[in-house]
């Protein structure tokens, strides 16, 4: 708190954080500016039953992530999803194709805004496919009245614009407030949403009393998780890296030690991400499979929905063995033991006891490798934690549990973290 107070005695600060604050709420009032009737779609996210339950999942999940915007079907109501996806989609094609990875790490600062910039412009074509995407779904299940070819069209471009919106006002808070703009935007789509969970929990307390002891095992279990999100963040393995002397005429440097920190958890919240929309998929495939005339199809689709139900043991066992295996694949994605390994000889670095160059590949893949398997175990009891409580008490835990969580405690933590180093800059340029 003394922090937040004083940041508000800085002019600098202060408009900074007041950009912010009126770039929040400028996106809350667009999460409420409708397109059409919701009225029915948000009856579907309230109570989706039989076929309809994996989509009414995949929907709710959405709307968690975009603050509600879906169920209002709003000008908004993609989020940063189509931006999320064309980082994402940049990020491998940085694997597949060598001049990508040179552009991001070797060319400097413009070739790094090159690089945004294509995903900037991937992200316009993704926002017009997932909006489409997203209104024929809703259409299919008879959420939304018959439209014109010129009225689906116009919708499409609509809610295409309104991604595109987010993402520009997305940069913005990062350029010109304190933050991660794109973080800022999900982390308060997510908060926004508590109110209306503690409200909900409220009315289901007055209708049954006996349910205090419920609540108060959820309180516990909320607090142990969050208490466990911040300690994987923050936790990292230190290696320690020294410098050899070097001597420039008369000046030497170098001879100094440090550290490298290696995170647990260098994913983040990607791999829950990628695992529940490969699981959701089949029951997609289900709901539109239901609905054939040839009787194999729809024993299939009667199949699928069982086995892939959000409240059965496969679908719990399935959901944290693929959680695991997205953590250690994306984590291959972005962590390169072989650019660090170059980076660390060229700045004559090195890890004391290891040789440079193929060794110290080796010794950082190890180690990452070792460090990884926690962060992606602690990933997995997240994502499946939800359903065990549900299941436990009966009270959903879609508000405190699995990627909502890790990601407000994140972005709470990162945003922390950046106000704290802007009053420290700000304590020596006093000095």
């Amino acid at each position: 708190m003394n922090k937040l107070l004083a940041i508000f005695k800085i002019p600098e600060l202060r408009t900074k954080m007041l950009f912010v604050v009126a770039a929040l709420v400028i996106f809350r009032l667009a999460a409420n500016i409708p397109v059409t009737d919701a009225s029915l779609i948000q009856q579907f996210l309230q109570n989706p039953t039989g076929s309809q339950a994996a989509q009414g999942q995949l929907f709710n999940l959405l709307n968690l992530f975009t603050g509600g915007t879906i169920e209002n079907f709003s000008v908004v109501m993609l989020g940063l999803g189509p931006y999320i996806t064309a980082v994402i989609i940049m990020q491998l094609l940085t694997m597949i194709f060598p001049k990508m990875k040179q552009l991001q790490q070797e060319e400097g600062e413009q070739g790094r805004q090159k690089f945004n910039q294509y995903g900037r412009l991937l992200t316009v074509p993704l926002s017009i496919l997932q909006g489409f995407g997203l209104i024929t779904l809703f259409s299919r299940q008879g959420l939304m009245g018959a439209m014109t070819s010129f009225e689906l069209a116009t919708t499409i471009l609509v809610v295409a614009a309104g991604g595109l919106f987010l993402m520009w006002l997305g940069e913005l808070i990062t350029e010109k407030g304190i933050g991660n703009g794109v973080s800022l935007l999900i982390f308060a789509g997510i908060v926004a949403r508590l109110p209306g969970a503690i409200q909900q929990s409220i009315l289901q307390y007055q209708q049954d009393p006996g349910l205090i002891d419920d609540f108060i095992i959820f309180g516990v279990v909320a607090l142990i998780v969050i208490a466990g999100v911040v300690f994987i963040t923050e936790a990292h393995r230190s290696v320690p890296v020294s410098y050899a002397k070097q001597v420039h005429g008369r000046q030497v440097s170098g001879g100094v030690s440090t550290y490298l920190p290696l995170k647990v958890n260098q994913a983040g919240v990607i791999p829950i991400i990628f695992a529940l929309s490969l699981l959701l998929f089949p029951g997609l495939v289900a709901g539109f499979l239901q609905s054939a005339t040839t009787p194999t199809l729809t024993n299939i689709a009667i199949t699928l929905q069982r086995i892939f139900d959000p409240t059965s043991t496969v679908y719990a066992i399935s959901y944290f063995i693929l959680v695991v295996a997205f953590t250690y694949f994306y984590t291959s994605v972005t962590f390169d033991p072989k650019m660090v390994s170059e980076n660390l000889q060229k700045q004559g670095g090195f890890i004391p006891g290891v040789r440079p160059g193929h060794e110290t590949v080796r010794f950082l893949s190890k180690t990452v490798a070792r460090i990884t398997l926690a962060g992606a175990l602690f990933l997995g009891v997240i994502a499946v934690l939800p359903t065990v409580i549900q299941s436990a008490t009966g009270i959903s835990s879609l508000a405190i549990g699995g990627t909502a969580v890790l990601i407000v405690v994140s972005v709470a933590i990162e945003t922390a973290r950046q106000i704290e180093a802007q009053l420290t800059m700000r304590e020596y340029e006093g000095y």
